[in-house]
């Protein structure tokens, strides 16, 4: 984003200034940014504020406005020592607020003088945020959780192209401090040396409105349609679409898709045309045949998704229900989407063992010996094991090493000769990437 901030006027409007990194940030690059005035305020009842660098003798909301950084001490570089001599010196720099909250009189008329804002709003009220950014018309890079794209008054602005996703923040969690009083509920959690507390939050994201070219990347769909793999809504008329991963390269009408899908949006490849429910006013949901071998599937499906912490969890889910003539699942997505201006022949074909079909899809499966329709797979790793051929998460690509392992292929429970994944201990598996070590 380093060229969208050339010669604007930047506005962290929920940060204690010197304390938030967000103003070091680019109160230290002010130069290199070439930025034309930096804002940063902080509101009065901040527990923050203050602790790292006093500039009032008692706690006060105030406001910073820069628009040079000079070299106070002479040594060539821009440091914090530069920025907090120029604060305590520069008597038009600093300027004491009523509240400093980001909905007072005097925080509005900062807000109308900045061309871009960025910061990190309180998460309780990210509607009330975003709406004042629309309303004023400003540029905005700001943090807040997955979820908020289920907001009414969010998800309108992403259908209408207004909002999305931003660059670099796409799973996982962050990291963020909490005043002292704060309760240590979350899954993770530190206290540093000098016994500042931290938390780990989940489904953090960028939301913003400044583009970027990564966002227009066509996404490389690979798989095929077939109505076994890909079952339709019983209240909508979309398929459902488990992982963006899997959205079918050959399919151009309505589906179902996770949230996390908005991290991969691309505007020119699909249109959002709907969220969550169906033509009855409740969540999607779909009905599989009793005697389907999917049902299975699908069990361990729910299992896992209701077991992985870091997947997205709507609310007033419906849990599977047992009925006569079919298994009902609800979806686990939650967009509508139909792809446009989607050329197969333009689909970037990837290659494996020299093989692979019009969309891009490898038609080689696992070696022979991997395919032997009457043995299990948990039966099969079990004896092969001597061999060095293992099943391992599809993340190990994030450290996958050529040198030292070769890939064999790909056992995903789609595959016809098994019905379903691997299997350990009974508990059947996601997919999984068949990997042999190499002899050194």
């Amino acid at each position: 984003y380093r060229n969208h901030f050339k010669g604007k006027r930047v506005l962290c409007n929920c940060d204690d200034p010197y304390e938030s990194n967000f103003f070091k940030y680019f109160a230290l690059n002010f130069q290199s940014l070439k930025l034309k005035k930096l804002i940063a305020t902080c509101y009065d009842s901040s527990p923050v504020a203050g602790e790292q660098l006093s500039l009032f003798r008692e706690r006060h909301p105030y406001s910073i406005e820069i628009t040079e950084i000079p070299d106070a001490d002479g040594n060539g570089a821009i440091d914090l020592s530069d920025v907090e001599f120029l604060l305590k010196n520069r008597e038009n720099v600093l300027r004491k607020l009523k509240s400093g909250d980001f909905r007072s009189e005097e925080c509005i008329k900062l807000l109308k003088e900045a061309d871009v804002v960025v910061t990190n709003p309180p998460f309780s009220l990210f509607r009330e945020y975003v709406a004042q950014l629309v309303k004023y018309d400003k540029k905005f890079l700001i943090i807040g959780n997955i979820n908020a794209v289920t907001y009414k008054e969010i998800f309108p602005l992403i259908m209408q192209n207004k909002l999305w996703m931003g660059q670099s923040i796409h799973s996982g969690d962050r990291e963020f401090r909490v005043p002292n009083d704060y309760p240590l509920n979350a899954a993770g959690y530190r206290i540093d040396e000098q016994g500042r507390n931290y938390i780990r939050v989940k489904g953090v994201r960028w939301f913003t409105n400044i583009d970027y070219d990564a966002r227009h990347e066509e996404l490389i769909l690979y798989k095929k349609y077939s109505p076994e793999e890909y079952p339709k809504y019983d209240n909508y008329d979309a398929i459902n679409v488990d992982k963006t991963s899997d959205i079918p390269c050959d399919y151009f009408e309505d589906m179902g898709v996770p949230i996390t899908f908005l991290d991969k949006h691309n505007p020119e490849q699909f249109d959002i045309v709907s969220f969550r429910k169906g033509d009855d006013g409740k969540d999607l949901a779909y009905s599989l045949p009793v005697n389907s071998q999917s049902v299975h599937v699908e069990r361990e499906r729910e299992r896992e998704r209701r077991a992985a912490e870091d997947s997205a969890v709507l609310p007033n889910r419906h849990q599977a229900q047992d009925v006569t003539a079919s298994w009902a699942f609800p979806s686990p997505s939650s967009i509508s989407t139909t792809p446009i201006n989607l050329s197969l022949s333009e689909q970037p074909k990837a290659k494996e063992r020299g093989s692979q079909t019009d969309c891009g899809e490898p038609t080689a499966r696992l070696p022979n010996r991997l395919s032997m329709e009457n043995e299990s797979s948990s039966g099969y790793l079990s004896r092969e094991r001597c061999n060095g051929i293992m099943g391992v998460p599809i993340t190990f690509l994030d450290k996958y090493n050529p040198e030292q392992f070769e890939i064999l292929g790909l056992d995903d429970h789609r595959v016809k000769w098994r019905g379903r994944g691997p299997e350990l201990n009974g508990k059947t598996l996601y997919r999984r990437i068949i990997i042999k070590r190499r002899k050194s």
